[in-house]
This record gives structure tokens, sequence and C-alpha cells, in this order.
């Protein structure tokens, strides 16, 4: 019988503020899934309890079969929404959809995702790292920077940038949307505004006037409902009508253009859903995903001569660093109906949470899961999800990462740590805030 105060670490912020528990967590692996009680802690408000899903196989079962564990019966998160309210809110996203609605808007998405779009993405990413590591190289600084802050965070909002078709001075409003959404777990990001509203274009000024405010306790708004994000979905709302008005040859043009099988197109409340989840949910899983590869490398100095040596272990590289670092520990699931999982009945209703920093080291799936080696061949993590949630971006994240180790490797010859590592306060996101580095050309 487990103490059930020992398993506390599992859903308590403060223990990944540490960085994540993973001798903890893989000390449970041998028993694939267990009854996780949530008790009221000092940082997390009390719970109904989950089955907490640990091995490869058994979550990849959890992910395909939506018809029996679902996306919208209480969200993905581990905490429910607060009111019917909230839980209507998040069930508009398609994150948090089960087929056949889901499906419609996925193939829209992947409609829009055209290989001349593709091709001019590949195009701009590789141009995004190159530029980016010029400025880092050139920086004031020299020879030292804060990863995260300096370059990492900014990848990804380019990318987006030219998804959308955004002026590229409006991309960290899309960085301090993402840390309002985090920041329900992380104070430090609680209040963020990187954003240049003078440089910002006329939508962002819009936009930016519904900017919630504090109340009176100094409280934001809940970030995860609608009423905490109301310049968001203004910006995107006045973004899909100029597209519609003028469209490019963005990705999100091609969208709003697109038909589905009833002959309709993408209303712009959808699309207020879908720019929200690119970029608080696209934007921020690189941004963490990025940092988490450069902190294996700086563990592994061999493996970064070794890339030097041979880029072409890119890809093979890419994709250790996202099973290593696992961007994204967990997703949750709610049974519709009692269902047996691993010898254990799970209960209608039940929450069952998926965890992918157990999954992407289960040695029964990864030979000696615990080393970090860039040329695994056998490698089929599940940082990107499984099934029919798997990530839409996967491919232009990967993209994003080959292009910007690629031109890191190439152009410095060493880089090492440069001081404290600063983890993120979250049991969702696997998140560093900042990484201290310094380098040699």
């Amino acid at each position: 019988m487990i103490d059930q105060r020992e398993l506390e670490f599992v859903y308590d912020p403060d223990t990944y503020q540490r960085g994540a528990p993973l001798t903890a967590l893989l000390a449970l692996q041998p028993q694939r899934l267990v009854w996780v009680e949530e008790h009221t802690l000092p940082s997390w408000p009390g719970g109904s309890g989950f089955w907490l899903v640990l091995d490869h196989a058994l979550c990849s079962e959890v992910l395909k079969t939506s018809q029996q564990f679902s996306s919208s019966l209480k969200g993905t998160q581990l905490r429910d929404p607060a009111s019917a309210e909230d839980l209507h809110y998040v069930q508009q996203m398609m994150l948090n959809m089960d087929p056949p609605d889901h499906t419609r808007l996925r193939r829209l998405m992947i409609s829009a995702f055209t290989g001349r779009a593709i091709k001019a993405l590949n195009q701009q990413i590789a141009a995004h790292a190159a530029e980016l590591v010029d400025n880092m190289i050139a920086g004031r600084r020299q020879g030292r920077c804060d990863f995260v802050g300096d370059l990492a965070a900014d990848m990804p909002l380019r990318c987006l940038a030219d998804i959308f078709g955004l002026p590229s001075q409006d991309r960290y409003l899309m960085y301090d949307w993402a840390n309002r959404v985090i920041g329900y777990q992380d104070p430090d990001y609680a209040s963020s505004s990187r954003h240049d509203l003078a440089s910002g274009s006329a939508i962002a000024r819009q936009a930016l006037a519904l900017r919630p405010q504090p109340d009176s306790s100094g409280q934001l708004p809940d970030p995860r409902s609608r009423h905490g994000m109301p310049d968001l979905y203004r910006y995107a709302h006045l973004l899909a009508e100029q597209k519609r008005r003028e469209p490019g040859d963005d990705v999100m043009s091609l969208l709003l253009a697109a038909i589905d099988d009833d002959g309709a197109q993408l209303t712009n409340e959808e699309f207020e859903t879908m720019f929200w989840l690119f970029s608080v949910a696209g934007n921020e899983t690189l941004r963490n995903g990025i940092p988490g590869g450069m902190l294996a490398l700086l563990q592994h100095p061999d493996s970064w001569q070794q890339l030097r040596q041979q880029p072409q272990l890119l890809p093979s590289a890419v994709n250790e660093m996202l099973r290593w670092w696992t961007p994204v520990m967990n997703f949750r699931r709610t049974a519709r109906d009692s269902y047996t999982l691993g010898g254990q009945t799970i209960a209608a209703g039940a929450k069952v949470v998926v965890s992918f920093l157990a999954a992407n080291r289960d040695p029964a799936v990864f030979s000696a899961p615990q080393q970090f080696a860039i040329d695994r061949q056998h490698n089929p993590h599940l940082s990107f999800g499984y099934g029919p949630h798997y990530c839409i971006g996967a491919q232009l994240a990967v993209a994003q990462m080959q292009a910007l180790f690629g031109e890191l490797t190439r152009r410095l010859s060493r880089v090492e740590l440069d001081g404290e590592v600063h983890y993120l306060r979250s049991n969702f996101q696997r998140g560093i805030k900042s990484l201290p580095i310094r380098w040699q050309v």
C-alpha cells in the first residue's frame, strides 16, 4: 500500500521548481498505473484524485482510445475547470474536443499546411535561426547570455508570426499571453509586458485596450477562462477580419479560406480558439523544449562535439532531446465508462493522467532510457502525444530545433553552463525560466 502523502510530489507545483521529480516518478513505474489522491496543499487545491499512467503502452492505449477516454468531458488538465462556464470555455478548444468536432477542425488545419506553405516556413525558420545566433554572438555580453530570454523564447514567436501572418513587432504579445496562462501556477509569469506598446500594430493597440487589470487584492482574472484573456481574443478577431478582407500566403489565411466536408468555413469564434492554442500551447511547448535540449547538451558535452563532427545526427539528436526533456509532462483524460486498464478497473468519470515524463523513460520501449544518446535510432517518444490528438505542429517544432541547434553547433566550438538554472513552477509544463550559458566560437 502506497502512503498517499508520498505521492503529493506528482501534483504539487512547488516540487517542480527544484526540477522534475524523475527518481520518485520512475520508482513508481513498475506498477504501470497508480491511484493518486489529491490532498489540499498550500500550493494546490484538493481534488477528486486520478489514475496516473506510467508506462508507454498504457499511455498509448489511453491516448488512442478517445471514445473511452475523453478530452472534452472535463478538459485535459489535472485540475477541473472551476465552473460550468469555464468548462464550456475549454470545450471550445480543439485540444479539449473529441471526434467528430475535433476531427473536423483538425482536417481544416491540416489542409492549410500545404506543401508550398511548409516549404516557405522551412526557409523562414532557417533564416530566423541564423539571425538569432548572429544576434547572440554579437550581443553586448560577449560570450555570455541567458539562453532562454535572449534566444530560445524568440524562435517559436518568429515562426508563429510567419504562420499567422502577423507583423513581426506584434510577436511578443504571444509571449505575454503565454506567460499569463502559465502564471496561474508560477507567479513570476502572472504579469508579463515584454511587448513594446509603442511599436505595435493598430490591431495590437486595439486589443491591448482590453488587457485585464488586477483587482483590489492584486489578482488578475483566471487566464484559463475567456474573461482572463480578452485582449488575445480581440486580437484574434481583428486578425481574422483582416485576413478575410486581404488574404495572404500565410497558413492562417489558407485556414480561414478552407472549406469542410459540409461546405462550411471556420467561424471567427473557432479561429479565435485556434489562435489561443497556437499562441499559448504551441509557443510555450517549444520555448521549453529548446532550453531543455540545450541543458541536455550542457550536461553531456561529448554530445555537443559529436554533433559538430557529425551534423547528420541532428534529426536523431532533436528527437532524443524531446524524449529526454519532455516539455509537456502529462495530459489528462476522463473515463466515459467503466474500463479495465492494465488490470485495474477505471470507474466512469474518473480522471486518467498519462505521464509522458515516465513513458519516455520506459525500459520496455527504450534501450538504456536513462542515457542521453543523440544517435538513438528507436525513439517512439510521446512528447508530441499519440493518437487523434497527436500534435499538428510537430513537424515544424522539430524543424525549428534542428535549424537552431544546427546553427549553434556549427558556429560555437564550446558551450558551458554559466550560473544557476531556474525551473518553472508547474506540474504540467517542464519549463526553464533562465539558463545562463557562456561559449567560445
